[in-house]
């Protein structure tokens, strides 16, 4: 069976969600073989093999975190040059788009981003993406050279599968190019204790329907009862009452849970555009002609500052 290439996302060793996921997806088409680089690529192995990884390739080097991007795109395409994969998969970060689309235009490749669903087909993977703010659903394969595919978040459960998962050490030659951009500097991001936007299994939505940023307390109390992330829409976050990093939408975080919760947000197609993928669609708000409510699977008619604190309520009692 053919290799399938997976890029892993990971901090000092801790692999993230997405690349499980990944590994998942790899298994439905070949063989994954992880490539991890940076501090900790060797302390992946573990749990990358738990997850069916039949091979895990390293490398480490000060160029990983002191430039900017090329240094990983010259490792992963000196795993491609030695494995020789009928596939490349990387998560669909705003990194590892950058690193797929350098990646596919080294190895001369076609690209596909943003891929919701991947199956093996006759002439090679078959990568299913959502199109036109989500209004439509395509299937594209690449026809030219290795498939380069990057997926977003939530996209495959998460499996455990265990696999050898013997690690191999990546050599990796830096170019001049992997040395252009410095980084000067890293400021850690703030953390809420909540899951991260576009990794997180549920995703409680507000708009302009909260009307101010103390009211963000009744959105978060709902997210923090279901261990959810806080998202908001453009209208909130140009009012100034949530920041622009938690912004879901076509200009904001594209987000793909299993269950999302839109508060006070009325639907318009910019933000439309970032959830519609998520599996279970829940919409609160007092306007019944909304056009969120064209989209829901759930939805509730009914002033929200009365609805959430409820369902909060009712959350936590059950959680006992």
């Amino acid at each position: 069976m053919a290799e399938v290439l997976v890029f892993v996302d990971h901090v000092d060793g801790a692999v993230r969600k997405p690349t499980l996921e990944l590994l998942t997806l790899a298994r439905r088409i070949g063989e994954p073989v992880a490539v991890a680089v940076g501090a900790g690529a060797a302390d992946t192995a573990s749990v990358l093999a738990g997850h069916g990884a039949v091979r895990v390739l390293t490398a480490d080097a000060p160029e990983f975190a002191e430039y900017l991007v090329v240094p990983k795109v010259e490792a992963l395409q000196a795993a491609v040059e030695a494995v020789s994969p009928s596939a490349v998969l990387v998560p669909s970060s705003a990194e590892g788009k950058e690193i797929a689309a350098r990646l596919a235009v080294r190895i001369g490749s076609g690209l596909i981003t943003d891929a919701v669903d991947l199956e093996a087909g006759e002439q090679g993977p078959v990568a299913t993406q959502s199109a036109f703010a989500a209004s439509f659903t395509t299937k594209s394969r690449v026809s030219k050279g290795v498939p380069v595919v990057t997926v977003k978040p939530n996209s495959a459960p998460v499996e455990p599968v265990q696999a050898a998962g013997a690690v191999e050490a990546l050599a990796v030659s830096f170019s001049e190019k992997a040395t252009g951009t410095r980084v000067t500097s890293r400021t850690p991001r703030e953390s809420t204790g909540r899951p991260e936007l576009t990794e997180a299994a549920i995703v409680v939505s507000g708009g302009r329907g909260v009307n101010g940023a103390e009211n963000f307390a009744v959105i978060e109390a709902l997210a923090d009862s279901l261990g959810a992330a806080v998202g908001a829409s453009r209208a909130a976050v140009d009012a100034g009452w949530y920041p622009h990093t938690n912004q879901v939408g076509q200009t904001g975080k594209s987000v793909s849970p299993q269950l999302y919760i839109a508060s006070g947000i009325s639907g318009a197609i910019q933000h439309r555009a970032g959830m519609q993928t998520s599996k279970t669609i829940v919409a609160i708000n007092k306007d019944a002609e909304a056009p969120i409510f064209d989209l829901v699977d759930y939805g509730v008619v009914g002033d929200l500052f009365a609805v959430v604190p409820q369902l909060t309520e009712e959350i936590n009692t059950r959680k006992g």
